[in-house]
């Protein structure tokens, strides 16, 4: 007997997370942390108002927000504590109904990125984050893996006005973030972590070939480790968000269907990591099983019509480990077997 994949958020639900979404995505800059308070400060002989916040767990921080007598400053930072401390509302009842959320740090991180305009530039959230995200986008509440780790991908130039340094950009949040170094010496680095076993990882992947060799990301300051497929799986995103501590971000996330079948693509060409294919799998598994239950096959064989064949030969010669993979989610079986069999 085959367990259950996932189960469907109730319409209200689902209604209460798009309306979330929609006002987030129109309202520009992020307040960083905390919603936080306001503060009089009398004691340099001239009085000034603060926002007083935690940008994460354990830190106070304090930011100007203008001369005492400055209505119009202070009218507009009330109003922005207003609208985060309504969005961390949204955000708690959201994710007390089984909707995915990110921890504080992964919030402080996306935020900080969203306000310097790397996701509006084509920035794209993958990997666990993004597929987490992609649940909530498609209503699905569902068991993802807890993750230390937020995969960002480039694939074309990032449209940014000036260039951005991706290290200090991040080590500006007040999180210690420092290189991880790669195995080979005279290769630069595509990830960053915050100190402990358990620490956040953050990594830059973009297209590249089975070697993993970094690829440079001049606009960032920073290389991002090539992946194969990547051209295809950046080549059509949407605009989405996540929900991570209090906050919800706007995001570019890749189209599901694709990313389902990058997934199971991934899961093909995976050697030794048995344990990181059969999450690739079941996550394809998941995305896919909601498509046949909305009798929408049209979106997974659109995205194998459009995949090269460096992703579609492989698949083809997997498939009857797939179809073995998907036994018990009959449906979904048979709306992968039907879209390889009609490929060309």
């Amino acid at each position: 007997m085959a367990s259950k994949l996932y189960t469907r958020h109730e319409l209200a639900f689902r209604t209460q997370y798009a309306e979330l979404k929609d006002r987030v995505i129109g309202t520009g800059e992020l307040l960083a942390g905390t919603p936080g308070a306001l503060a009089l400060r009398k004691g340099t002989g001239h009085a000034y108002w603060y926002r007083v916040y935690y940008p994460y767990p354990g830190r106070q921080a304090e930011e100007i927000v203008g001369k005492d007598g400055d209505d119009q400053a202070l009218q507009a930072m009330r109003d922005r504590i207003a609208f985060a401390e309504w969005v961390a509302t949204q955000v708690s009842h959201l994710r007390k109904l089984g909707f995915q959320a990110a921890d504080k740090k992964t919030a402080r991180v996306l935020v900080q990125l969203h306000n310097q305009g790397a996701f509006k530039a084509g920035l794209v959230v993958v990997g666990t984050v993004g597929y987490m995200a992609l649940l909530n986008e498609l209503g699905l509440r569902a068991v993802a893996p807890r993750t230390m780790d937020v995969d960002l991908a480039r694939g074309e130039t990032l449209r940014l006005a000036t260039p951005l340094r991706l290290l200090d950009l991040l080590q500006a949040t007040g999180l210690p973030f420092t290189a991880v170094p790669r195995l080979r010496h005279d290769e630069s680095a595509t990830s960053m972590k915050l100190p402990g076993v358990e620490g956040l990882r953050i990594d830059l992947l973009a297209p590249g070939t089975l070697d993993g060799k970094p690829v440079d990301v001049p606009e960032l300051g920073w290389a991002a480790q090539g992946l194969p497929g990547y051209e295809y799986l950046l080549a059509n995103t949407m605009l989405g968000a996540i929900l991570a501590g209090g906050h919800c971000i706007p995001v570019h996330l890749p189209d599901a269907g694709r990313f389902a079948v990058h997934k199971l693509y991934s899961s093909v060409l995976r050697r030794g990591a048995r344990e990181k294919a059969d999450k690739d799998r079941h996550q394809a598994l998941t995305l896919i099983a909601a498509m046949a239950e909305d009798d929408d096959s049209t979106d997974l064989a659109a995205a194998l019509r459009e995949a090269p064949a460096s992703i579609v030969d492989p698949l083809r010669a997997a498939r009857i480990s797939l179809l073995r993979a998907f036994s018990g989610h009959e449906a979904a079986r048979a709306m992968l077997d039907q879209a390889l069999g009609d490929l060309p």
